[in-house]
């Protein structure tokens, strides 16, 4: 018997024959399991000016009745004079696989004649949900699944001017980007011509380098070649040129989404009249769960590491509530005074 110690040294596999089969690859279906079994969350937040198409768009992404102005009974649209969030959720199933959906709205915000600071109450509530994830985590007996309110993606409707980034539009992008995934996109983009939208898309892109502005996906998350290859044909159509509607046409004998104007039917998920496709495919089809981890490695982790030096925290634990936010106001219970959110859940 020998006693010491010894240096592990790590020894790779890569590419080495295996003497039978092992069933690594097995794992792949007890992930895919486990995640049907217990389904999963994502948040998206919709910001812009009342009148640019934000929960039709919603509606057509998720194809459902999803945005709070589709469930809410008796809907009545009213010019809010301060910005009050509100969100509602719902469980999409599809295939075996379950998502509980929740969708944040901001009505109020962009529509008074002075708008100074009208994103402070979405950024309060953005760190509010880290602040809340944060403190669940601290718990000695922590809960098994901790429920996941952070905002996941923050869509941002742009009006189609045809014109460039108007001030609210940098401000806000400055500050939202360094603590959410913000997805910029072109709201009604039927109104533009071919033409100017190319030439609108490109004044936007120039204003977004010119102010640093950062807008998902940032290059400096790309993992490998791959993702860098994929990626930026994302960031050179960015900021998307869309088209809500949840009507259906009929166009040479198939049922599509579309608009009907007197001029003919424009269809949302054709590429030849808007660019819908594309931002489906980034938030559902190829980078939902990359967005879901952007929020969780980098901006919350961001977030989790300042305040926890701020607050000085010891081993033991002290309480988070009494400790400011990061633009300087204090945390209360619930929600910011200024935000107000309201909840609903539904199955569909």
């Amino acid at each position: 018997i020998l006693f010491g110690t010894t240096d592990y040294i790590p020894t790779s596999s890569k590419g080495r024959d295996l003497f039978g089969y092992v069933g690594i690859e097995a794992v792949l279906d007890q992930m895919r399991r486990k995640t049907m079994k217990a389904g999963f969350e994502f948040n998206i937040m919709v910001v812009g000016q009342s009148g640019l198409g934000k929960s039709t768009l919603v509606n057509t992404l998720f194809k459902s009745k999803v945005s709070r102005k589709s469930c809410t009974p008796n809907y009545e649209e009213k010019i809010s004079k301060t910005v009050k969030l509100q969100s509602v959720s719902h469980v999409i199933e599809e295939k075996g696989v379950k998502m509980k959906l929740t969708v944040i709205d901001t009505p109020g915000f962009g529509d008074q004649i002075n708008n100074e600071n009208c994103w402070e109450p979405i950024v309060n509530y953005v760190n509010e949900q880290y602040e809340r994830y944060l403190k669940e985590e601290l718990y000695v007996n922590r809960k098994r699944r901790i429920p996941d309110t952070r905002v996941h993606c923050c869509v941002y409707f742009l009006p189609a001017t045809g014109h460039w980034l108007r001030p609210i539009d940098v401000e806000f992008m400055k500050r939202l980007g360094k603590i959410v995934s913000i997805v910029p996109v072109i709201a009604k983009a039927d109104t533009l011509t071919m033409e100017e939208r190319q030439e609108f898309k490109q004044r936007i892109r120039h204003d977004l380098k010119a102010n640093g502005i950062r807008v998902y996906p940032q290059t400096e998350y790309d993992e490998d070649p791959e993702d860098r290859i994929l990626n930026d044909k994302i960031r050179e159509n960015i900021p998307f040129a869309v088209v809500g509607t949840d009507k259906e046409h009929q166009v040479n004998g198939n049922k599509v989404l579309g608009r009907k104007t007197k001029w003919g039917i424009i269809e949302v998920e054709n590429m030849a009249h808007c660019e819908f496709a594309n931002l489906r495919d980034l938030l559902i089809r190829s980078h939902l769960q990359d967005l879901k981890d952007v929020t969780h490695n980098i901006h919350y982790e961001t977030f989790r590491v300042r305040r926890l030096n701020e607050s000085n925290l010891t081993v033991h634990g002290l309480a988070l509530s009494c400790f400011p936010m990061e633009n300087g106001t204090n945390r209360t219970n619930g929600t910011n005074g200024t935000s107000d959110r309201s909840d609903s859940e539904s199955h569909l």
